[in-house]
This record gives C-alpha cells, sequence and structure tokens, in this order.
C-alpha cells in the first residue's frame, strides 16, 4: 500500500484458520477484494496465507466509518456467513489505528 501523506488511518487485521478444501473460498476472496477496492475509504488490503491454511489479511481505511460501511455491505455479510459456516474453523479482527509508517 502507497500512501501520499502520514495522516492517520485505520487497519483490520484478520487473522484465520481455514477449513480443508477450497470450497468457493478463492472466487469469493477474490469478489470481496474487488467489491472493497470500490468502497469509499478504502485504502489498500495484503494478504498471505500458509501451507497450514492459517492466513492474515490486513485492509487499511481512511475512517472508522468507512470499516463500518464495509461490514454493512450486504455482500459481504453473505461472504461473512459463509465464512463461519464452511471457511473457517477460527478467526479474529482486530481494529487498530495507525500513526505513522515509514519503510525501506
Amino acid at each position: 500500500m502507497q500512501r501520499e501523506t502520514n495522516e492517520p488511518y485505520y487497519a483490520v487485521i484478520f487473522t484465520s484458520q481455514r477449513t480443508d478444501g477450497d470450497n468457493g473460498y478463492g472466487k469469493m476472496a477474490d469478489r470481496m477484494e474487488e467489491l472493497a477496492r470500490k468502497q469509499s475509504g478504502f485504502l489498500g488490503v495484503e494478504s498471505a496465507r500458509d501451507v497450514s491454511g492459517a492466513g492474515i489479511t490486513v485492509s487499511y481505511w481512511d475512517s472508522l466509518e468507512a470499516i463500518a460501511g464495509w461490514k454493512r455491505d450486504e455482500a459481504h455479510q453473505v461472504a461473512q456467513e459463509k465464512g463461519k459456516q464452511v471457511w473457517y474453523e477460527s478467526y479474529k479482527v482486530r481494529i487498530c489505528k495507525v500513526e505513522r509508517e515509514y519503510s525501506f
């Protein structure tokens, strides 16, 4: 994620343990990223998963209101429910305010 400003922003950190098999997960994950990119306040996303199924996705937003709007999105709610029923053994969501960033 590249930022033009050092203004504070928010990170939603989603850590999860997947169930076995794809079961439509890959297609839905691609769709969710595409939809998130169209949401007001969306700044970017980074994601990784290891061979055991443990994963982390961090999405970046300009405000808490933008995060709440994404959580209420109808298609996202469908994906969240399917995640609970089919795709995840467990997950945790953390919302953090990023005060500063720097890189090399």
